[in-house]
């Protein structure tokens, strides 16, 4: 599969290809080839794991490092990253509109975005997947691009591989075996990874949502909310706190199956993510086996995947932040006012180069913590630096994109818009993405 992606990759970045006009059909020929690779590798993975019956969890090798700071692609991250956006310009980007309208995302893009393979890149192969190796840089390109493309639709369709990479990273092996293997074929389930919560300031590391330890397990009380897809999702991980007897709760993570859960799902619309049909989710004495606590309810454990999720917020929103660059450069070099392009005006110009310097830092940024998330570093320090800066930095390109478009940037007729209110949930939404 690695020969072929790189032959197919080469003869994509050929300048005979443009001078030909051929650019468009090479990009496709890209997507399709990924996508096909990765389908022919999890049905290989899948006729051998089979017979496979594992004693200890599966989890994947971290990535290796060659000592000195270069955050360059690898070949493969750049192929995997040119399918993605491939996908997503040809198709997220057309749907974003009507999907944005509609509060929903089509079945057959969220069907797309399952067929490039990003969950089962993730999970090992002795669960059908065709994972080999933890690459947390790898999953923030695919985010990225997709975001590119509509960080709504990228949304709806990452949520499932978040639940998937989060039991790889801290599953036990009758948790990985009861739920991996779904994740890897070619309907995986609908799943979703719930922190939020319903109240002012709130702190993921403090969540209100209580789960009291009984003699069969667990009981959960409280409500999450911005639950992408929450209604039809037959698997979710929530954070709660763990009341055990201990002098203080401590935060932890629960597998709940939906569907003997009984629980009370609401719409809740918000101001961007439209696409992604986020929900609130009530849970009334919702009662849990002992097996469903995750990570064996370690607090370094929750910590990780608020970061880890942070991270992948963060990706979205420099993949969304690009698309708005990339859109207000012509606009502003075509649009022309008082017999001259507006973008000969300083004021303008600035405006746009403000633009791509904070986006490089959001980037560059990001870019560090996931690698040294992937090397298994610590990247505390590291994410609250992506975030705090893809969080502020984000909104305001969002709205000097809008200011740049002047009246244009205010109507629905482009997408500045919309993004501008997407990249509003990069300071906001807390789990939901796992990278």
């Amino acid at each position: 599969m690695g020969l072929g992606l790189r032959a197919l990759n080469r003869f994509a970045g050929l300048a005979l290809i443009d001078r030909l006009g051929l650019r468009k059909p090479a990009e496709k020929a890209l997507y399709h080839g990924a996508r096909l690779g990765f389908r022919g590798a999890g049905s290989l993975a899948r006729g051998l794991g089979a017979t496979q019956k594992l004693l200890k969890p599966a989890r994947l090798a971290r990535g290796s490092s060659s000592g000195l700071f270069d955050l360059t692609p690898t070949e493969e991250q750049a192929m995997l990253r040119d399918a993605a956006a491939s996908f997503a310009r040809e198709t997220l980007r057309s749907a974003a509109a009507a999907a944005d309208a509609a509060g929903a995302a089509p079945l057959e893009v969220l069907a797309g975005i399952n067929e490039l393979g990003i969950a089962a890149m993730s999970i090992p192969e002795a669960f059908s997947g065709v994972g080999s190796e933890r690459s947390a840089v790898t999953q923030v390109l695919i985010h990225e691009a997709l975001a590119y493309g509509d960080m709504g639709l990228a949304v709806a369709g990452l949520a499932p591989s978040a639940v998937s990479t989060a039991l790889v990273l801290w599953g036990d092996e009758a948790q990985q075996s009861a739920y991996l293997p779904a994740f890897a074929g070619e309907h995986a389930p609908v799943a979703a990874l719930a922190v939020n919560e319903p109240q002012p300031l709130f702190d993921p590391l403090k969540p209100q949502l209580r789960a009291r330890c009984t003699a069969e397990g667990f009981v959960l009380d409280g409500v999450k909310s911005l639950v992408p897809r929450a209604d039809q999702a037959e698997l979710l991980i929530v954070a709660a706190a763990l009341d055990d007897g201990a002098p203080q709760p401590r935060p932890a993570l629960f597998l709940v199956e939906a569907a003997g859960a009984k629980l009370r799902y609401a719409a809740e619309p918000a101001m961007g993510l439209r696409a992604a049909s986020t929900m609130r989710v009530e849970f009334d004495a919702v009662k849990l086996p002992s097996a469903a606590l995750l990570g064996g309810g370690d607090p370094t454990i929750y910590r990780d995947c608020i970061r880890l999720a942070r991270l992948g917020w963060c990706a979205l929103a420099v993949g969304t932040a690009q698309a708005a660059l990339d859109h207000v450069i012509p606009y502003v070099n075509e649009r022309v006012a008082f017999g001259e392009p507006i973008s000969h005006r300083q004021s303008v110009a600035f405006a746009v180069a403000d633009i791509a310097i904070e986006l490089e830092g959001m980037r560059l940024a990001t870019w560090r913590a996931a690698s040294r998330a992937e090397q298994g570093l610590d990247f505390a320090r590291a994410t609250a630096i992506a975030r705090r800066l893809c969080a502020d930095k984000g909104m305001r390109i969002g709205s000097d994109a809008v200011q740049l478009l002047g009246g244009h940037g205010f109507v629905k007729e482009h997408p500045v818009e919309r993004w501008y209110r997407d990249l509003r949930a990069a300071a906001v939404m807390e789990g939901v993405v796992l990278i």
